[in-house]
């Protein structure tokens, strides 16, 4: 997966008891630990706030060597969950802060988000976590708004999200803002991922999203849209291909996905030109014209909304000297 952008530092904080699935996410998103093949596009230190050997939840043991002096020294710091209930360190929050006043991204990912929220750092402003801590968050932080309805949430400066498989959503998030959406395409194909689910999406999801078939006509109805994004999508003929009403369809689809046909169709076309734009050499028209626009001054219009760069400024950004 090779990358014009430059390599960042990134320091995960372990401690006692921690869940090795947690810790595993970002060590694996961002160094690509344990990915035959694959070589990471982070440089990523595991620290902690005492050095040495300690206890997992899984039961064994693991050897840490980094103090929170890592964290001084990151660009990105992750909290990748925490034990709720237990207050963190004075030295803990101090270290966080003390990278985030340096420029550092901090990322709370599931309960990390407790460690971020007791920073400061995120006062006045929104997070997310597993939703069935959301509301002790919100009790004990009543200065932050938490969210325990979307997959992760990013502020820039501080980036947060909800549990288990959100925390990968996220890490893959952070890897396409920073190096794009064919390297984090790349990686997910390794990880054997969905390349992008949005932050706005739902936590749960009453049905859950399974693999297309020809016994499912909502995963076929996904797949057959994917092949036409050039073409005009209406949803009458799209639930006609499904053999529905666009009433069963809009339901069901919704059912399957936590949002609109609608909504879902525009998210691949923001997507599907993103990696025209970082992977070939088409003009903004011709790229707004295969990924079904329609003209350039909608593309860039959706583009500006959901990813807050112009389609140029975007291509620039991960392709150096393009046109």
């Amino acid at each position: 997966m090779a990358s014009s952008a430059p390599r960042s530092r990134v320091a995960v904080l372990a401690f006692p008891h921690i869940s090795p699935f947690h810790l595993s996410v970002p060590t694996l998103v961002f160094g690509g630990a344990g990915l035959d093949g694959v070589r990471g596009l982070y440089d990523v230190d595991v620290c902690a706030e005492q050095p040495g050997s300690m206890p997992t939840a899984a039961g064994y043991g693991i050897q840490v060597d980094v103090g929170l002096e890592a964290m001084d020294e990151a660009d990105l710091v992750v909290i990748p969950s925490w034990r709720e209930g237990s207050e963190p360190s004075a030295a803990l929050l101090d270290a966080v802060r003390r990278a985030h006043r340096r420029g550092a991204r901090i990322v709370g990912l599931c309960l990390g988000t407790i460690v971020v929220s007791a920073s400061g750092i995120a006062d006045g402003r929104e997070v997310s976590t597993h939703w069935a801590a959301a509301d002790r968050l919100s009790a004990a932080e009543p200065q932050i708004r938490v969210r325990d309805d979307v997959l992760w949430s990013d502020l820039g400066d501080v980036v947060t999200s909800a549990g288990a498989a959100a925390a990968l959503d996220c890490c893959l998030h952070i890897v396409r803002s920073d190096h794009g959406s064919v390297a984090a395409a790349t990686l997910a194909r390794s990880l054997v991922l969905a390349p992008h689910r949005t932050g706005s999406q739902a936590q749960y999801i009453p049905a859950p999203v399974v693999a297309v078939s020809a016994d499912d006509p909502i995963g076929g109805a996904m797949r057959w849209a994917r092949e036409r994004l050039g073409t005009p999508i209406d949803v009458d003929g799209w639930a006609a291909s499904t053999h529905m009403s666009r009433r069963t369809f809009t339901r069901r689809f919704r059912d399957r996905t936590a949002t609109s046909p609608q909504q879902w169709l525009l998210d691949q076309r923001v997507e599907f030109a993103r990696t025209l734009l970082e992977s070939g050499d088409d003009t903004i028209e011709r790229v707004a014209e295969l990924a079904g626009f329609g003209s350039a001054v909608s593309l860039r219009l959706h583009f500006r909304q959901r990813l807050g760069v112009s389609p140029a400024a975007h291509r620039a950004a991960f392709r150096p000297g393009a046109a």
